[in-house]
């Protein structure tokens, strides 16, 4: 008879905690199980074999006489069934075949390997000979929690809103606070595959992806452009106006502004998600535009210009 480890069907380590074993078995057992792998006989096996690790691990008392089983195995492999090993030392209660008494819900008694059946004897108090006497109940189990992108452009990363996105065959209307940012991930809960037996749905997990945008580059709350400024406007000062994710907005150039030139527009940036009111700056970065297809009487001008500047020095 083959030894079953238990410890190996559930992927736990022989000193993990009563909770750590509750755990694993509940993830392990809402991946294999049979309303989620319908038909997957692979998939039904590793449920079972799931169950019975958990029956035994999951109870201190079995699980203190596996442990304890585990150490003499070796001599039971040497003398056979019938070599003189004791199983009564770990099996306890008159269960009809003299074996452990249980009660399960989860699982008839055609569902145990017969390594279990040897060591606890049948379930719930059944003869042997006389498996299979209760149908399989399965516990309940929350759905599968379910992952999906949704890409925004700058502009409605800007803005927040409402959207209708499709996950999983289903329309959900989700609201989007301004300021999300690229990779960011919100949670939805009850909104992920659907509970099994009762359990609650699982949850929704929407990572927004945002590309970048051929004007605005986004840094954190900060968002940075280029303005194009015709050179007489640099040269004498004046009024500008820029185009921002906001709206256009006016700046004030001072007379011999410069090429590269950087103006901080404090709190008119990007909004600060889930902050109501607060912003991150505007940067504006001034490229001077030279005219272009200049008539005579502006190439004449620019002449007296260079004259004059010649002059100066």
């Amino acid at each position: 008879m083959e030894y079953k480890d238990y410890y190996k069907v559930l992927e736990v380590d022989k000193t993990a905690s009563k909770e750590e074993i509750k755990k694993q078995y509940k993830k392990l057992a809402r991946k294999y199980h049979p309303d989620v792998n319908p038909g997957n006989k692979v998939a039904e096996e590793k449920f079972k074999a799931l169950n019975e690790a958990h029956e035994v691990l999951g109870d201190d008392e079995k699980r203190k006489k596996y442990d304890a089983l585990g150490a003499d195995w070796k001599r039971y492999e040497q003398t056979g069934a019938g070599g003189g090993f004791n199983w009564g030392q770990y099996a306890q209660g008159t269960s009809g075949a003299g074996g452990y008494q249980t009660h399960s819900s989860n699982f008839d008694d055609s569902d145990f390997s017969d390594f279990f059946s040897s060591f606890f004897g049948e379930m719930g108090g059944a003869a042997a000979g006389s498996r299979g006497g209760r149908r399989r109940n399965s516990s309940s189990f929350k759905g599968q929690d379910l992952r999906a992108d949704i890409t925004l452009p700058l502009e409605e990363a800007f803005t927040g809103g409402k959207k209708t996105i499709t996950v999983n065959g289903k329309n959900l209307r989700i609201t989007i606070k301004p300021g999300v940012e690229d990779g960011q991930t919100i949670r939805l809960k009850g909104n992920g595959g659907p509970g099994m037996n009762g359990g609650e749905n699982g949850d929704l997990y929407l990572t927004f992806r945002i590309p970048p945008h051929p004007r605005y580059t986004r840094q954190g709350h900060d968002v940075y452009v280029e303005a194009l400024v015709p050179v007489y406007k640099a040269a004498l000062g004046g009024d500008t106006i820029v185009e921002t994710l906001n709206g256009q907005v006016k700046i004030k150039l001072k007379p011999g502004s410069q090429n590269g030139t950087t103006l901080r527009l404090k709190g008119k940036g990007f909004p600060v998600y889930n902050q109501e009111g607060n912003f991150g700056d505007l940067y504006i970065k001034l490229n001077l535009q030279l005219p272009q297809n200049l008539t005579d009487q502006e190439k004449n001008l620019f002449q007296q210009l260079a004259a004059l500047r010649n002059d100066l020095l």
